[in-house]
């Protein structure tokens, strides 16, 4: 088949290459020449695992293709998907000005019946006004072409996103046009060879609400540990244990019930943000998620109170002190900073005048380019400890967890860490020598 994506981020590049992975023939657009010119020589601006191999491996066998150009890119292929930005507007819903802008191109490119196909995460609404802005500019060509528009959101994991595209537990398809519902789902059905029932088909309204709220649930469940996290800190209980007891129920589940400093991403803060200005403008009140949304901003100021708490009681306060910090991406195995929880951090330490050093594997580049703030990088995770006054762990990157403890206590000047992970099992950093704070579990005593 013939695939054509408009939008080369991060959603539209793992689609692109996943499709051309399954034999299709893809071409990606986008409106940056520079980055055009990156990709079509190998060049990803991501890091997300296993997309370079595909890249490469496609490109070799010329199946993907990129051009700036999209009358050349949507000319022969059948499929025309919207992978555009829809970032947060100031109001906190999506601002679609890029998806409906390529909305207007498509309509005044096409030649013949296209499924164009909305990707981008939008709210309910948006595939009908793409629909009517192509339609409206076909009018105005004074032609009559066939086509049809459909929902079809992504639900990829950062860090995961290759392994989510080519081994999918759902595809959601939203259309009203029993044609194009047959043939989005003949180009899905590689990824569901074992199971076709994964391939859900349901109305455009109904696909385009799935994606929210999913990530509004999964939200939600974050904060919610969150709290009880809190809690067992306030009474004595250990979220560890908690979190296993509950997680044991089959209604529950075990995953996203991890404490920690908060959600971040381009996902879960602009989604629920979305949701709930969606939910405001229909009459609508979503208090739930509002507290959600609360709850997250509090608890990426969590670990800064708890530094404030220990330093004006042991050591003269926080300032003047040096800080080392692991981890700057929202998550493991992606280089995403938007809304990282560390920037909060990172402010946080700076208004009270400490002076930080972090180190993060991938994400240094991202985060010095997403934000302007006066921080030494370190090239090395044991660099970034030497002379500091404490350790506040970030991210769980997988290294991060079996470290050189002897290193650590070696170079820090107070053998402290503030770990917003629960990396490390709090008995044993204090038989180790640590002073050691987690999150909602009992502090051991130094």
């Amino acid at each position: 088949m013939r695939i054509t994506i408009i939008g080369t981020g991060y959603v539209g590049l793992v689609t692109g290459t996943c499709f051309a992975h399954m034999g299709n023939q893809v071409c990606c657009i986008d409106i940056d020449q520079e980055k055009i010119n990156a990709l079509s020589r190998g060049t990803l601006p991501i890091h997300e695992p296993g997309l370079q191999e595909l890249l490469d491996n496609n490109l070799e066998e010329g199946r993907l293709t990129f051009t700036t150009s999209l009358p050349e890119g949507i000319d022969t292929s059948e499929f025309i998907f919207i992978a555009v930005g829809t970032p947060m507007g100031e109001d906190g819903s999506a601002d679609l000005k890029h998806v409906l802008a390529v909305a207007e191109e498509i309509g005044q490119a096409i030649k013949g019946y296209k499924i164009v196909v909305t990707k981008s995460t939008v709210p309910v609404g948006t595939a009908e006004k793409v629909r009517i802005i192509i339609q409206k500019a076909i009018d105005a060509r004074g032609l009559e072409i066939e086509f049809d528009v459909a929902s079809n959101p992504e639900f990829l994991k950062e860090g995961k996103a290759v392994s989510d595209f080519l081994n999918p537990d759902r595809i959601v398809i939203g259309t009203d046009s029993e044609k194009a519902a047959q043939r989005l789902q003949l180009m899905y059905d590689p990824f569901c060879r074992t199971d076709q029932s994964r391939i859900l088909l349901m109305d455009i309204p109904s696909a385009e609400m799935t994606k929210y709220a999913a990530n509004a649930m999964l939200a939600t469940r974050i904060s919610f540990m969150n709290e009880i996290a809190a809690l067992c800190e306030a009474t004595g209980a250990d979220v560890d244990q908690v979190r296993i007891g509950i997680g044991s129920d089959d209604r529950i589940g075990r995953r996203f019930l991890f404490p920690g400093v908060g959600y971040g991403g381009s996902c879960f803060p602009k989604d629920v943000q979305s949701l709930i200005r969606t939910a405001h403008r229909k009459g609508v009140s979503l208090r739930v998620l509002s507290a959600v949304e609360e709850v997250n901003r509090a608890q990426k100021e969590l670990l800064v109170s708890k530094m404030r708490v220990y330093y004006d009681a042991h050591e003269n306060g926080l300032a003047g002190k040096t800080i080392a910090l692991w981890g700057l991406s929202f998550k493991p195995e992606t280089d995403d900073v938007r809304e990282s929880p560390a920037a909060v951090i990172i402010q946080d330490l700076l208004k009270a005048d400490v002076a930080v050093r972090a180190y993060d594997p991938v994400a240094e580049s991202a985060f010095q380019r997403q934000y302007d703030l006066p921080i030494e990088y370190s090239p090395d995770m044991y660099q970034c400890l030497d002379g500091a006054h404490g350790l506040v762990l970030v991210t769980e990157w997988h290294h991060f967890r079996r470290p050189n403890f002897d290193r650590i206590l070696q170079a820090l000047v107070r053998p402290i860490i503030f770990d917003g992970r629960n990396q490390y099992n709090p008995a044993q950093m204090r038989s180790r020598g640590f002073i050691y704070h987690s999150i909602g579990r009992p502090y051991i005593v130094e």
